[in-house]
């Protein structure tokens, strides 16, 4: 048995040493883009005594995964890692896709021990940890599961339902008019608000509108900084409807890729963007295409944000969604409010039925 209380335990429980490294794991996990078909994780290599060897974390796909990541700087740096401790975010994959599989990469590096926080959820990348085992690793699985969960959340959920992880934007006034009588809606929120939702779209994989905001407002749909330069992702730009888009929208100018899926039936629209390796929507507008997500039970994730004004008219929030009487209202969960500038942001999440 151990007896310096830092190299790995033989009851299989994580030593201190990794769960300091799985910590910081998950930080480096972070430094991964939000977006994208793969998921953000993270690795550190620890010596049988506990000591760092090597980081790693996966920066998007077609890049390196996250162990291999690890292995790399390890081998650039001239350290030898045979009868090392890899602690990973996300069990090591077990396929060969844009990259090879993570679990022979580190039974071929001679690794000897795998601490990981949560099992893939993918059926097709799945497998990294038995095949491990079956070789005579040591894995031990669970550390840190919560924090990992929560990271992943989005990715996971997407993996597991085979659709996009949809979240719908609301920009409102505090009487649920997003436009006047009139038509007129710029602008509704602060400065503060509207540089919230730039970061949330640089965040996401598309943003989707309907053909009737396109042709009434004529958005641009890309992600920008708080100086107004181009963020470094833009997303894809999403049309949903039959129209056509016009030959000389904004849409058509610099950013994103632009997807029209002419249909008006959300299935429909998110099974097109599943085919794009589309994770992560943002449906933005209008009310109509709100109403269609929410009726159809689509929606995950709502972003509310509510400014201190009264109109007393104009265009509702979301369209007649079908309900009668207060007992079949639909009912969110307040994850969280946060005040921006003069306008509040409530970020909420529709109840499942059981």
């Amino acid at each position: 048995m151990d007896q310096t209380g830092t190299g790995p335990r033989p009851d299989g429980t994580p030593t201190p040493a990794e769960l300091a490294a799985m910590d910081r794991a998950l930080e480096l996990a972070r430094r991964g883009p939000a977006h994208g078909p793969n998921p953000r994780v993270g690795c550190v290599l620890l010596s049988p005594q506990g000591a760092t060897l090597a980081e790693g974390w996966h920066e998007g796909a077609g890049t390196a995964h996250a162990e291999v990541a690890a292995l790399a700087a390890a081998h650039a740096a001239g350290t030898d890692v045979r009868g090392a401790t890899a602690v990973v975010t996300l069990e090591p994959c077990d396929h060969t896709g844009r990259t090879g599989p993570c679990s022979v990469a580190l039974l071929e590096a001679g690794v000897r021990r795998v601490v990981l926080a949560l099992d893939d959820p993918n059926p097709t990348a799945a497998g990294g940890a038995a095949r491990l085992r079956a070789a005579g690793v040591d894995v031990v699985r669970g550390v840190r599961a919560a924090h990992a969960a929560e990271l992943l959340a989005v990715w996971a959920y997407a993996v597991r339902s085979g659709r996009p992880y949809v979240t719908l934007k609301l920009a409102t006034t505090l009487d649920g008019r997003v436009a006047a009588a009139d038509g007129s809606s710029r602008w509704i929120t602060g400065p503060a608000a509207r540089a919230h939702a730039h970061h949330v779209r640089s965040t996401v994989d598309a943003v989707a509108v309907s053909t009737g905001t396109v042709l009434a407002d004529d958005p641009e749909l890309t992600a920008r900084t708080p100086s107004g330069e181009p963020a470094t992702h833009q997303p894809l730009r999403v049309v949903v409807g039959h129209r056509d888009v016009p030959a000389d929208a904004r849409l058509r100018g610099p950013g994103g890729a632009l997807v029209h899926v002419r249909s008006h039936d959300p299935g429909r629209v998110l099974d097109a963007l599943a085919q794009h390796e589309v994770r992560h929507l943002l449906v933005e507008g209008g009310p109509a295409l709100a109403g269609a997500f929410l009726r159809a039970g689509f929606v995950d994730a709502v972003h509310a944000y509510v400014a201190p004004v009264l109109l007393g008219a104009g265009v509702p929030v979301v369209p007649d969604l079908g309900i009668g009487t207060i007992a079949d209202a639909l009912r969110l969960e307040t994850v969280s409010v946060e005040p921006l500038g003069t306008d509040v942001l409530v970020i909420a999440t529709p109840r499942r039925n059981p």
